[in-house]
């Protein structure tokens, strides 16, 4: 055979390989509202940056006449590129191919490019779109599972794994993405459980559509499972390259910094005024967060559940920050089993990549009730206490208005390892409100009283004075500085230029056992 006819040969096969499923079951994707996996990673990717890897690999399955139906890249496609010219690996399963279910071969194809990201030092975005493991060849699609949920594990807090989930993902295959740091859905278009709704009907008898037990709304507002809830395929790749911006590409370098426009020294007096006279009147923490980062923006996680608590990504003179905030506009920004769980994951995300963390902290307690202690709100709560005292990053502290009890702890304060911390002069700090201090501590007195309520009201303003208030916390350096609400951005960057050299580590141990 001459060299013309090889590449000719070679021509084939790869526009074989091109055509995935075909035409037309790439024309159902579409008037689905999808797009094809090829399209997607070019989306996804810098332009003319993709380097597909194993293009030519075929399923090597010879049961139930498998061995007659043979797709060059077996449903999947791999390889490598760029986003803002940044290295990452990148993984699409097609449905259109044996409705991108998993092989022993394209398992292969999976973990190589993971071998290869973790060698790298290099991202792993995984592009879901799958019916699960490939029937036909049994136990050998689960061992190709298992191979990928080893390295999911073993390069947590390596590189960022991130899973966009834009159509199917059940059974088994869910649990690559739950390993990932985080989870993009396309409402409408993609859904995740363990198992469907007919196992479901058929088991419990309950009655349920894929929508309602594992669509994108149902895992971003009920379940916690997913952070993001995108329209659609085009601002689901979008939110991935945007999340990227933020975070490094391994664990050993920074994060990404930006030139930044907006002054580091702006002051805003508006901040003089967000907190309500009454301590019991709510007022929205996110118009704070808006108000010091640079340029208003706040890339918001888990924008839709537990919304108690806040978190999120935002820059400070260029620089990306983690951003954990009560919210008193939600449950008085109460700390319950959902913000807790959700707030320790990303402080954990945060610490693993190097990126320091701002705490905005208005905070009465946990969340009192039977169903938060009989769901376990004593060792949920304390995943939160222990991702921030764990964490070695730089982290940084505005106390805005209350922090009582074990919560003021909680949430970086200055015994769990917070570097900096700030109260504004609004600041609550004692072990529980006035009302309730002044309820136990004067009982005997109350309950002897005449008028009773007219003492109750002088012991509480009392109490405010003396101790509900940030001073006592100052005269101890619990607090570094009692700060003008107005100059809170210039002092959090003044901060974090301080913190940039920052070096602190943790004992010597295998791993510590964090109370799941």
């Amino acid at each position: 055979m001459k060299l013309e006819e090889k590449i000719a040969e070679l021509k084939k096969r790869d526009q074989m390989a091109q055509e995935g499923g075909g035409a037309q079951r790439r024309e159902r994707q579409h008037k689905e509202g999808k797009m094809s996996a090829r399209e997607r990673v070019e989306f996804l990717l810098d332009e003319g940056t993709f380097e597909e890897t194993d293009k030519l690999v075929t399923h090597r399955c010879h049961n139930f006449g498998m061995e007659k139906q043979k797709f060059y890249g077996d449903g999947f496609i791999t390889g490598y590129g760029r986003v803002e010219g940044r290295l990452v690996f990148v993984f699409a399963q097609d449905f259109t191919v044996f409705g991108g279910s998993l092989s022993e071969a394209n398992a292969g194809k999976i973990v190589k490019v993971m071998d290869l990201a973790a060698k790298m030092g290099a991202p792993v975005i995984g592009l879901n779109d799958s019916g699960g493991a490939r029937i036909q060849e049994g136990v050998m699609s689960l061992a190709g599972y298992a191979d990928i949920f080893l390295r999911n594990t073993l390069y947590s807090g390596v590189v960022p794994q991130i899973s966009a989930i834009m159509g199917p993902c059940a059974g088994g295959a869910v649990y690559s993405p739950a390993i990932t740091d985080f989870i993009l859905m396309v409402d409408q278009t993609s859904y995740m459980f363990i198992t469907g709704p007919d196992v479901i009907k058929t088991v419990t008898h309950e009655e349920v559509t894929k929508d309602q037990l594992g669509g994108a709304r149902t895992h971003n507002e009920t379940s916690g499972v997913a952070h993001f809830m995108c329209r659609d395929d085009a601002e689901c790749l979008s939110m991935v390259r945007e999340l990227l911006s933020f975070v490094p590409s391994n664990n050993l370098e920074d994060p990404p910094r930006k030139a930044c426009t907006d002054p580091i020294d702006r002051l805003d007096e508006k901040l003089d005024t967000v907190i309500p006279d009454q301590s019991n009147v709510p007022y929205d923490m996110k118009d704070v967060i808006h108000t010091v980062v640079d340029d208003s923006y706040f890339f918001e996680v888990h924008e839709h559940y537990a919304k108690n608590i806040v978190v999120g990504f935002a820059r400070f003179n260029g620089k990306p920050v983690g951003i954990v905030a009560n919210q008193p506009a939600m449950l008085a920004g109460t700390l319950d089993i959902n913000a807790s769980v959700k707030g320790a994951r990303f402080v954990r995300f945060c610490d693993c990549f190097n990126i320091p963390l701002v705490t905005f902290e208005d905070v009465p307690g946990f969340l009192p009730g039977t169903n938060q202690e009989y769901g376990g709100i004593i060792k949920h709560g304390a995943k939160l206490l222990y991702a921030f005292a764990e964490a070695t990053v730089p982290k940084v502290t505005v106390i805005t208005r209350k922090a009582y009890g074990g919560a003021y702890c909680v949430m970086a304060s200055k015994h769990i390892r917070a570097d900096v911390n700030y109260a504004w002069p609004s600041a609550e700090i004692a072990v529980m409100g006035p009302e309730g201090a002044v309820d136990i501590v004067y009982k005997r007195e109350l309950d002897g009283a005449e008028n009773r309520e007219a003492v109750r009201q002088q012991k509480i303003e009392e109490f405010r004075d003396r101790l509900a208030n940030p001073y006592v916390a100052a005269d101890r350096g619990f607090v570094d500085a009692v700060i003008q609400p107005r100059e809170t951005r210039k002092k959090v960057i003044q901060a974090l230029e301080m913190l940039e050299t920052k070096r602190d580590k943790n004992p010597p141990k295998k791993h510590g056992n964090i109370p799941l």
